[in-house]
């Protein structure tokens, strides 16, 4: 139980502190599920949060579920998934109880403002430890250049992204093992 209450804990904060939505919560997944509990490595992490975006539904929960459920199945799950939503319902049903016209507020403007441009440095951050983990050689980096292009120059689905790149991953080792034989 105490490690279905670290679970929830973790993904707590995470919900708590992550402003922004989906991308804003890699920094924090991060240091959480990989750096401190290891519950999942660099690689796991990548793939939970690009299945997460290719699911229907917001990516925090998925990722959350999908974390949860490899760190204790169902139970894990149902714990992480809670965790990462409980504080907004916390938050909102606090400020709609307290203030209706919060977001008019010029203080909270400012620091929702703040915020923001911290939130994109914490995801740089965090895509930059991610590239260098996924990464590992020549055709890596010209995927991702090649696909950084794309979403530079066209407005691309990033399932479409995704499933191109792992169609692509599928045909270069097919190749690659037809060469060996």
């Amino acid at each position: 139980m105490k490690e279905l209450i670290n679970l929830f804990w973790a993904f707590f904060k995470i919900g708590a502190f992550t402003f922004g939505g989906g991308y804003a919560m890699l920094p924090m997944l991060q240091k959480e599920v990989v750096e401190k509990n290891k519950w999942a490595t660099n690689d796991e992490l990548l793939d939970y949060f690009a299945i997460g975006q290719c699911t229907p539904g917001v990516i925090a929960v998925n990722t959350a579920t999908f974390i949860g459920y490899k760190f204790k199945k169902i139970r894990g799950a149902i714990f992480a998934t809670l965790g990462v939503i409980c504080p907004s319902i916390i938050i909102i049903i606090a400020i709609a109880s307290v203030l209706s016209n919060f977001a008019s507020i010029p203080q909270v403007q400012s620091a929702f403002n703040a915020i923001s441009v911290a939130v994109v440095v914490l995801i740089l951050d965090a895509v930059i430890k991610m590239f260098k983990s996924s990464v590992k050689d020549l055709f890596g980096l010209i995927i991702s250049v090649f696909v950084f292009i794309l979403l530079l120059l066209f407005n691309i689905s990033p399932v479409v992204i995704v499933v191109s790149a792992a169609l692509v991953g599928i045909i270069k080792k097919s190749i690659g093992r037809k060469n060996r034989i």
